[in-house]
């Protein structure tokens, strides 16, 4: 769901819909639906995943890592 997100220009309607999408697979692995009122969090820990907002900016923050250690003279 997360391939190339570390270059993906993103605004925050795309953050939002990809929070509904998380959600809505994890709710279908763990077999609930939205009638039950289980709060979104509770799920990501039954499951043990953390939310795609923070996946998203620890793989933007791993990418920027890699083109600060890279050197100024090598090509693209």
């Amino acid at each position: 769901m997360l391939y190339g997100a570390e270059c993906w220009p993103i605004k925050n309607s795309h953050i939002q819909k990809m929070k509904v999408v998380e959600m809505t697979m994890l709710r279908w692995m763990c077999g609930d639906t939205k009638r039950y009122t289980i709060k979104n969090k509770d799920i990501r820990d039954k499951v043990g995943v953390s939310s795609v907002d923070d996946k998203m900016q620890e793989e933007r923050l791993r990418w920027f890592g890699h083109v600060k250690r890279r050197c100024t003279n090598s090509p693209v």
